[in-house]
């Protein structure tokens, strides 16, 4: 069995659950390729990596590994959609940050998830990708999809921007608003949670368009079917403004035209068989917890 590791710099108090992730592996036998960036950091942080490879391209993954673990938050683990991209290969998150929604296996249980890893005791949760196209830019590459959600957000230094959105080419809403959140059901409990807006089930269908500072108080959070298509025509004083897609922004011109919808393809979560969506639900957001105690 060969397995991928992915992560980026951490502070120092990380580094024994980095080693203990690999001390594990080694274990079990298991071939270790370890994105190269990644492997030169642990290397000066003096870790022992055994005789492990490394990779800098998806192409080096694409049927020569099993799985793909994501050694830290959800950040890092959004990251690997650019290895991973439409391979279905699937990702386990070890989470060491901080919430961790889709980093769900604690650092404390490392040992037992890499037991079960290895013999093979879990399931995959297939998620929802949301894909941006645009009239006349370039946007994001090949890498054009996103996990949690899409952002349309104003400069940081500009007034309030107007979105006017469309449904299917029907007119939904002009959104006159600091900007607008399109999240995916996985996305649901991040970015778009914080403005108000719903959870939704993994397996549920749906997007959640979210303002963000919307000016007309009586504009709130929509869910609509995820085979919607979505087009947004951007009104601003400015020249341009933001497009996010997961931590992944750049600028664009006010007179470009933006199309979301639901990618052909999804990407495969390994949930062990000790894991659901509703343990993970209620752990992090602290529900039924008597904050008195």
């Amino acid at each position: 069995m060969k397995i991928a590791l992915y992560g980026r710099q951490f502070s120092n108090n990380s580094l024994p659950f980095i080693q203990e992730v690999i001390d594990n592996l080694v274990r079990h036998g298991v071939e270790i390729l370890i994105y190269e960036d990644f492997r030169k950091f642990i290397e000066s942080k003096k870790i022992n990596i055994s005789n492990a490879e490394s990779f800098t391209d998806h192409t080096e993954l694409t049927g020569h590994v099993k799985c793909m673990l994501s050694l830290g938050g959800d950040g890092t683990l959004l990251d690997t959609l650019s290895l991973v991209r439409d391979s279905g290969l699937p990702v386990l998150g070890i989470n060491l940050g901080r919430l961790g929604f889709l980093a769900s296996i604690n650092k404390t249980e490392i040992k037992n998830a890499i037991d079960s890893l290895v013999r093979e005791e879990y399931t995959l949760d297939k998620r929802v990708l949301i894909t941006l196209d645009s009239s006349d830019a370039d946007l994001f590459g090949e890498v054009n999809y996103a996990l949690n959600e899409i952002t349309i957000h104003k400069q940081d230094a500009s007034p309030m921007i107007i979105i006017h959105t469309y449904i299917n080419g029907e007119f939904l809403n002009s959104y006159w608003a600091d900007g607008l959140i399109i999240s995916t059901p996985t996305g649901s409990t991040a970015y778009s949670l914080s403005c108000g807006g719903p959870i939704v089930f993994p397996q549920s269908g749906n997007f959640v368009i979210t303002p963000i500072c919307p000016h007309n108080l009586s504009v709130r959070p929509i869910v609509i079917s995820d085979s919607s298509v979505l087009t947004f025509k951007i009104e601003a004083r400015a020249t341009q403004f933001l497009v996010s897609m997961d931590s992944r922004t750049e600028k664009v011109d006010t007179n470009v035209v933006l199309t979301a919808k639901k990618e052909s393809f999804s990407i495969n979560l390994i949930r062990l068989y000790n894991e659901s969506y509703l343990t993970t639900l209620r752990n992090k957001l602290m529900w039924g917890l008597d904050s008195r105690n």
